[in-house]
């Protein structure tokens, strides 16, 4: 348990603000895109080292890089938009990731790589999400301004910089690299579920970004520790409950956030009479 909450908490710190730039952006659905095409890499390593954590690391990353260029490549080249031909590769990925799982694998060793195993990461993994997270939050400090002018006005930095293209290829390659960590822990189907939830759910209690990456990260660990206390009392898988503990939180944002929740909303202040 004290493993799964420190790996939990590097995930904490380092997916939401991600997960803020993607709901910014309006790529919300392209990380759940992106987190199954790591499978096939990850199946790959798995084929060629077992259940061995370096060699499934580097497979989905490789993998998602991968499906994140053609994907770019294939929109700057056809007539087709970025999520139509990211959809396509994502479902090409998903489906070779299983049959390659399927063709040496057993079905827990499907499970353990679509689902994760939270509660089994050791001194390696451990390592692996501490050095994402110093990655990445080191990353988005160089990158924060360009990040922030390319949400607002991406026309405008073009305009001004030649930096709009290599900070994307950045960002996405720091969208990957948070997966493959969620992947080690929350398994492909779930790993975007720290990245997203927290960031969405922090969007009903601030209104700019200096508040919503701190409140992303905090819901995250909120989530991490609640996720996990519910396994550990009730005897559920920790992954889900970390998931939908995050779910919880968002669901209770909707209704009582200060921004935009529902409660909020339905009571309408009194406007002042002279």
């Amino acid at each position: 348990m004290r493993r799964a909450l420190a790996g939990c908490l590097a995930l904490s710190v380092s997916a939401p603000p991600i997960g803020v730039f993607l709901m910014l952006r309006r790529m919300s659905l392209m990380s759940e895109a992106m987190s199954h095409a790591i499978l096939p890499g990850a199946a790959a390593g798995f084929l060629v080292a077992g259940l061995s954590l370096p060699a499934m690391t580097l497979g989905g990353l490789a993998a998602g890089l991968a499906v994140a260029l053609l994907a770019g490549l294939v929109t700057r080249s056809t007539m087709l938009k970025e999520d139509a031909s990211l959809a396509a590769f994502y479902l090409i990925s998903l489906a070779a990731g299983v049959l390659l799982v399927s063709l040496r694998g057993s079905q827990i060793d499907l499970l353990h790589i679509l689902f994760g195993t939270v509660l089994a990461l050791d001194d390696p993994a451990l390592l692996l999400l501490g050095g994402i997270a110093t990655v990445t939050l080191l990353a988005l400090a160089v990158l924060y301004r360009p990040l922030v002018m390319e949400c607002v006005d991406p026309l405008f930095l073009r305009t001004v910089s030649r930096a709009g293209g290599p900070v994307h290829l950045a960002f996405l390659g720091l969208v990957v690299m948070n997966l493959v960590g969620g992947f080690q822990a929350l398994g492909t189907l779930l790993a975007v579920g720290l990245m997203l939830l927290p960031a969405i759910t922090a969007r009903f209690w601030a209104s700019d970004l200096t508040g919503l990456i701190p409140v992303s990260m905090l819901v995250a660990v909120l989530a991490s520790v609640i996720g996990l206390s519910l396994s550990y009392n009730a005897d559920l898988p920790t992954g889900p409950a970390i998931v939908l503990a995050a779910g919880g939180l968002y669901l209770a944002s909707m209704l009582v956030g200060p921004r935009g929740g529902l409660v909020y909303r339905l009571v309408r202040p009194r406007h002042l009479e002279a």
